[in-house]
């Protein structure tokens, strides 16, 4: 019988994409000594996102249990609060903290997205088992499996967004955060190839989010929790599949007609550019200097070099000229009103105006007070946004991954500045020599708004040795961040 008469209930083979996932959490060798140190510093860095979302209420507000009183004693733990959460709701805090101020990694190809949100489910489980393995006198994860999780994470996550774009058939990319999530929590449960299918069967089935938050004239915070969510239900998955057995939908993908290929992504089945290994991590974007959609960060260095030339003329400037990727044209040039801090810290225009005046940008810049200062607004109204081609060439080039960006200003008079332009950012593989320390100090700093000196000292005896930190048991590296 035809693979395509819907009449049959004949259960296929499971679709390879599927199966290819299952192998590699469940078999796979992380090998690369690179990709641990960098998943050091992915784990650091998203530690300080989740500090510093603590000075905003409307990221704290998610952060409890789902309703008042439903908490878990000896549960999972969420950093900088103490609250302790079923796994579930506790991935949904923690993707949500890290996510919050659109300050933590980001893979960038015909997909975009932030790898690190996965850590909401990895942390949310690993702590949850450990602690329940200490009480049932087992042995604990340490902060090595986790490490090992998350580089398994960013790698599918990252793969997929390589030569799939989700964003093109108007799907958000936390879609490939449900789907990593999905698959190393269902094994970090302790199921084995058959169980992680099954989850990952049903993260497809759940199809996809909209962009419709992200982009205008509908832009709002929930592109703030949706990673959370994203890791709230991956978790759910996850459970299902281990503990309760559910049943798994092997053509979730190719089934024809019900399928997600025919469903959501035009009957094309999915393109891999390589095989699973630990690409990703050793290649993942930090943001390090800037809250700022990732397109724009190279922008704002550039802006940053032109703020003393600048900063005194902001009346004689007639227009400025930004050239940036074909994806930076597409997502952040945005005109007319910005409704909310979303809105800002998605708009070129924004991001740019903000440095020229002040010399800085910070996570407080997208807020009402700021935004409020009339220069900022007249400043993006003399701002023409365009794609340089040999921006977007080096951006999809596997070789670079670059996120190039310039600015120009012209004054009135006829003079104008010198046309800055930057390849890739701090945060850049090319550039890790310079960005480690800045995010280093991007950590101790998050922690240091936070905490007393002496609690940090003893956080940072911990996280400046690798060896000690890789041998710690996650439920004491989380308790050292609880509050």
């Amino acid at each position: 019988m035809s693979a395509h008469d819907i009449r049959s209930a004949t259960r296929p083979d499971p679709d390879q994409p599927m199966v290819d996932i299952a192998n590699y959490v469940a078999d796979y060798k992380i090998e690369s000594t690179e990709a641990y140190d960098t998943a050091r510093y992915m784990l650091l860095d998203s530690l300080a996102c989740s500090a510093l979302a603590m000075k905003f209420p409307d990221c704290v507000k998610h952060l409890g249990p789902l309703v008042p009183g439903a908490t878990m004693p000896g549960g999972a733990r969420v950093p900088f609060t103490s609250h302790e959460l079923d796994p579930v709701q506790a991935a949904f805090a923690i993707g949500t903290q890290i996510r919050y101020l659109d300050f933590n990694d980001t893979w960038l190809a015909a997909e975009w997205g932030h790898p690190s949100d996965n850590l909401g489910s990895i942390l949310a489980v690993a702590d949850y088992l450990s602690r329940k393995a200490v009480k049932e006198g087992g042995k604990a994860l340490t902060v090595r499996d986790v490490l090992t999780y998350a580089i398994k994470a960013h790698e599918i996550q990252g793969c997929y967004a390589l030569k799939n774009s989700f964003n093109r058939v108007g799907q958000d990319h936390v879609i490939l955060v449900r789907l990593a999530s999905s698959a190393v929590t269902t094994a970090m449960l302790g199921g084995g190839k058959e169980e992680i299918t099954t989850a990952v069967s049903h993260s497809w089935i759940d199809n996809g989010a909209l962009r419709t938050y992200r982009h205008a004239p509908n832009t709002g915070p929930r592109k703030s929790w949706a990673a959370g969510d994203a890791c709230r239900r991956a978790v759910t998955h996850a459970i299902n599949a281990v503990y309760r057995n559910v049943v798994g939908y092997p053509s979730a993908l190719s089934a024809k007609t019900w399928g997600y290929y025919d469903v959501a992504f035009k009957g094309n089945a999915f393109e891999f550019e390589r095989p699973f290994g630990s690409y990703v991590m050793e290649n993942v974007l930090f943001k390090i200097s800037f809250p700022a959609e990732f397109h724009a960060q190279t922008a704002v260095e550039c802006a940053m070099q032109l703020h003393g030339q600048v900063a005194g003329r902001i009346d004689e400037i007639e227009k400025i000229v930004i050239e940036t990727q074909e994806a930076g044209v597409r997502i952040i040039d945005k005109t007319g009103p910005l409704a909310n801090y979303a809105d800002r810290d998605h708009c070129i225009q924004y991001m740019v105006a903000v440095p020229l005046i002040f010399g800085r940008l910070t996570a407080d810049d997208y807020n009402d007070a700021v935004a409020a200062d009339p220069r900022i607004d007249a400043l993006r109204d003399k701002m023409t946004v365009q794609e340089n081609p040999q921006f977007t060439k080096d951006y999809f080039d596997p070789e670079k991954r670059y996120i190039g960006n310039s600015v120009q200003v012209f004054f009135k008079d006829g003079s104008k500045t010198e046309k800055v332009s930057i390849d890739f950012p701090i945060g850049h593989r090319k550039r890790r020599a310079e960005g480690i320390p800045v995010l280093l100090k991007k950590f101790e700093a998050a922690l240091r708004a936070e905490w007393p000196s002496e609690r940090v000292e003893k956080v940072l005896a911990v996280t400046n040795s690798p060896e000690t930190l890789d041998a710690m048991a996650i439920h004491d590296f989380m308790t050292l961040f609880t509050a």
